[in-house]
């Protein structure tokens, strides 16, 4: 069966194991999600529900997105997410999703948008080599050699450049849940995961188990 919600990154610390060793983990506030909608092969080709977590005020949601919630009959929510799944019977629009469907040592892989660092150089978005620091070289961090002048006189695509380093969609495979606590919608992940705190991350089981 395949598991999913949506949460919101809250930070880092960490946790002890029964033999005393340290693990750094990321705490998640997960869910309650809820299905807003129900898609299946008969109506739509696919089997899917979609997901919502974090309620908003009515003011920051567009009106064919009140329609979209009213249809379902359920509060408005910030983050939307839809994820494939083989059983959309078994979900009804309108049923929670709780953090307990996720048990301690599954493994998960955690998508989310990593942080922006805005404009940067080689040196710090592709770890390139700096030239000498000498005070004659006049060649300390810039890009250097792009390619040949006379043929073909051009620059090809993909060259590693100056550019707009992160805010890209990320995920990490492969980690491994250290706890659950239902009581307080908060799972805790072993390791660190995309993006800065307070923001939204989606949570799956893993493709790589």
């Amino acid at each position: 069966m395949k598991k999913a919600i949506l949460g919101k990154k809250l930070g880092m610390t960490q946790i002890f194991d029964e033999s005393g060793k340290v693990i750094p983990v990321t705490v998640i506030e997960a869910g309650p999600c809820v299905v807003v909608q129900k898609k299946t092969v008969e109506k739509d080709g696919y089997n899917a529900i979609q997901v919502g977590f974090n309620d908003i005020r009515e003011k920051l949601v567009n009106k064919p997105l009140r329609g979209h919630f009213a249809k379902a009959g359920v509060p408005l929510k910030r983050f939307i997410k839809e994820f494939k799944v083989d059983d959309a019977d078994k979900y009804e629009t309108g049923q929670e999703i709780k953090v307990d469907v996720f048990v301690e040592g599954d493994k998960v892989d955690v998508s989310g948008v990593s942080k922006g660092k805005g404009f940067q150089g080689t040196i710090r978005r592709w770890n390139a080599q700096r030239g000498p620091m000498s005070h004659g070289s006049k060649f300390h961090r810039a890009v250097g050699s792009m390619g040949a002048s006379s043929d073909p006189s051009r620059t090809f695509k993909n060259m590693k450049m100056p550019g707009h380093m992160g805010n890209k969609n990320v995920t990490v495979l492969n980690l491994q849940v250290a706890k659950v606590i239902p009581e307080k919608n908060v799972i805790l992940i072993k390791g660190g995961i995309p993006g800065p705190n307070k923001s939204f991350v989606m949570i799956r089981n893993t493709v790589k188990a």
